[in-house]
């Protein structure tokens, strides 16, 4: 499967019912991330997304654009662990039908990314809809520094992602798994919305800073990919109360979870062997580092099967020099590496 048709795989799982999901793998058919293609007419889409496909279309393609933002972003965050967020077919539609800690994440990122893409947009003048968001103009601090400039519009990027990965589970809202996934939702989009920076450009004679402008802009989306990546080694087991009204951690002593934790209900597999049932491929032929103690370690990515290393002759450019005006010539240098694999 090509990364392309599984971005619109992700988007279609997340958009429509089990069933519909069911019958897409019966029939094989081929997806490709092309907006047209979410919003055709058999899809099961609720009123939300309905009006979003119909009336916003550039909204639904920065859509696609944070699914693969979100994407890219998780295989960074996990390339040194046993489950680096592959993009295997089968084995993420099976981890995305679980509640476990890596689930967790991909709808937080997902979400997130739908906010940065859609917000960036707003920015850069790409959609009808927003623009800049002008409401904190004009308001001084001490005379040092006023807000100016073009802020990201993060609140209207966290409305369209919440309108467009929301707006259908609403109507299971008391179901547990629902709750989670709205939870984890939530949980991406306020680790865009709660982390504004503050940019400022100088202003004076001969470069003082006697007076600053200054605006609002998003996170650089690593950061906020690794801060939902510390929410997942710290996320949080829980159950529905009794009243069910709300999610409750296992265990008494633990400090009840915050909007911006992640939630899981179900331990996740440890990933060393492919077990289908659970969407994990196993380890067997993944890179590691024979010294290391640290996750990308062969200890523990191979976990105890041992490993193999071949010898490879790599040719490389080397010793590159600019030529004014305007070339970059380089020489190609042979090297012998070694690539360790688990058994």
């Amino acid at each position: 499967m090509n990364i392309q048709a599984f971005y619109a795989f992700l988007y279609f799982y997340l958009m429509c019912p089990a069933d519909i999901i069911g019958l897409w793998w019966a029939v094989g058919s081929p997806l490709v991330l092309e907006p047209n293609k979410i919003c055709r007419k058999n899809r099961k889409l609720s009123g939300k997304q309905r009006y979003i496909c119909r009336r916003e279309k550039e909204i639904v393609e920065e859509a696609v654009n944070g699914a693969r933002l979100a994407i890219a972003e998780c295989q960074y965050q996990f390339q040194t662990r046993r489950w680096n967020c592959t993009t295997a077919r089968k084995s993420f539609a099976r981890i995305l039908r679980r509640d476990t800690r890596e689930t967790a994440f991909v709808y937080a990122i997902t979400a997130a990314g739908v906010v940065y893409t859609v917000t960036r947009a707003c920015s850069r003048g790409s959609l009808l809809q927003c623009t800049c968001d002008n409401n904190v103009r004009d308001i001084t601090s001490d005379g040092e520094w006023e807000w100016g400039g073009c802020h990201d519009d993060v609140d209207f990027g966290y409305m369209k992602s919440k309108e467009f990965m929301d707006d259908r589970r609403k109507k299971k809202k008391g179901d547990l798994r629902t709750k989670i996934r709205l939870h984890n939702n939530e949980a991406g989009r306020l680790a865009i919305r709660e982390y504004m920076t503050r940019d400022c450009k100088c202003h004076g004679l001969s470069g003082t800073c006697a007076l600053r402008t200054c605006w609002r802009r998003m996170p650089n989306f690593r950061d906020t990919g690794t801060r939902l990546k510390d929410k997942f080694d710290g996320a949080s087991k829980v159950t529905i109360s009794n009243d069910g009204r709300s999610l409750v951690t296992e265990d008494d002593t633990i400090k009840p979870p915050s909007k911006e934790d992640l939630l899981y209900t179900e331990q996740s597999p440890n990933f060393c062997k492919p077990r289908k049932r659970y969407g994990s491929l196993g380890t067997q032929g993944r890179q590691c580092v024979p010294d290391s103690m640290g996750l990308e370690g062969c200890t523990l990515m191979c976990c105890g099967r041992g490993y193999t290393q071949t010898q490879v002759t790599v040719q490389e450019n080397c010793k590159c020099q600019f030529i004014w005006c305007c070339q970059v010539i380089c020489k190609t240098c042979t090297s012998i590496k070694t690539i360790t694999r688990c058994l």
